[in-house]
């Protein structure tokens, strides 16, 4: 027979898992309303795919190659986040860094890569400079003057090198392919350096007043004008940044293969593109970021990485990536069209 003390001690534990309940489903609304949900659950489920399709892709030595092969797209992508976040968008961002590679190997084979590095970090701001400049003064389409700029430093890169590869030999240069930890599994310092940029820029952009400038320019840049908001100082800032790593994936493309090669690394803006668009950053600005776009550039490269475990054409690859941008674009569309209803 139930005594009242009975009763109420049934009522508070049901009261009590109710609120529990209630919590839980809070917190899986909450973690799934955030941009990098949707990427983190995909990127889950590939690795957890080709994990049980193929007996080498989950061992040590493989998953420390997918973050070698990462540092270079995702640090690019970086700079990519930054542009798309205020609408705009980067075609040139693998020719500026390219150009990098090429400038900083033609120093360094001289014998100068102190000047070398210089030189390739004056390449990579200045293009991306000039690149804000024209798109935040003569407002022309941000997609032409980087495609414009696209071409001429593919151009201009075999011109200079006479479209000859530089060997690196420098210790300096190719330090950012050299494991810094080796246990459980090979992290190289390109690898830190990618991570320890995200997370700052992730600081930036969420903990500063230029970061919430960013956003606010992304989302409206009417209103932000009329709020006092210096937009195209603002633009230019963020394509000058960007600019900043595109040299630090120079640096980190020397460090993974010690040539600088003017026709390497022909996919590489539009990988960074996709990273962006996969890691749930909206192409009309104002949502998403940085860690966002460090689960997308691990998806290209897992995704590229276990197709190739699998023994799958590299062409099935470049359409699988495909679908993936097409679905992530679709998503946004879909989020953004919710918003505006």
């Amino acid at each position: 027979m139930s005594t009242p003390q009975n009763i109420q001690d049934n009522e508070a534990a049901g009261t009590s898992g109710a609120r529990q309940e209630k919590s839980l489903r809070a917190l899986i609304f909450a973690f799934f309303s955030q941009p990098v949900a949707g990427p983190l659950v995909a990127l889950v489920a590939i690795v957890i795919f080709f994990s049980m399709a193929t007996s080498t892709f989950f061992n040590p030595r493989n998953l420390s190659l997918l973050f070698q092969q990462s540092v270079v797209v995702g640090t690019l992508a970086l700079g990519q986040t930054l542009i798309i976040l205020v609408a705009g968008i980067d075609l040139a961002c693998g020719a500026i860094m390219v150009f990098g590679t090429v400038a900083i190997g033609s120093f360094a084979v001289a014998g100068n890569v102190g000047l070398g590095i210089l030189a390739g970090l004056l390449i990579c701001v200045t293009a991306a400079c000039i690149n804000g400049a024209v798109i935040a003064r003569l407002r022309l389409p941000p997609f032409i003057v980087t495609l414009g700029m696209f071409t001429v430093l593919q151009a201009v890169a075999r011109l200079y090198s006479s479209s000859e590869s530089y060997p690196i030999s420098s210790g300096l240069l190719r330090i950012l392919g050299k494991p810094a930890l080796t246990t459980p599994m090979v992290v190289s310092y390109g690898t830190i350096l990618w991570v320890a940029l995200t997370l700052l820029l992730c600081y930036v952009l969420n903990q500063t007043a230029w970061g919430v400038r960013v956003y606010a320019v992304g989302n409206n840049p009417t209103g932000a004008r009329l709020n006092g908001i210096k937009v195209n100082r603002v633009i230019f800032s963020v394509y000058g940044l960007a600019g900043l790593f595109y040299f630090f994936a120079a640096w980190q493309a020397l460090g993974r293969t010690p040539i600088a090669d003017p026709s390497a690394y022909q996919l590489a803006n539009l990988d960074a593109i996709t990273a962006v668009v996969i890691g749930g950053s909206s192409l009309f600005g104002g949502r998403g970021g940085v860690i966002g776009t460090f689960v997308g550039a691990l998806i290209v490269i897992v995704l590229q990485n276990g197709l190739t475990q699998a023994g799958i054409d590299s062409l099935y690859q470049q359409v699988a990536t495909g679908i993936l941008v097409v679905l992530a674009v679709t998503a946004d569309q879909y989020v953004s069209r919710r918003k505006r209803s």
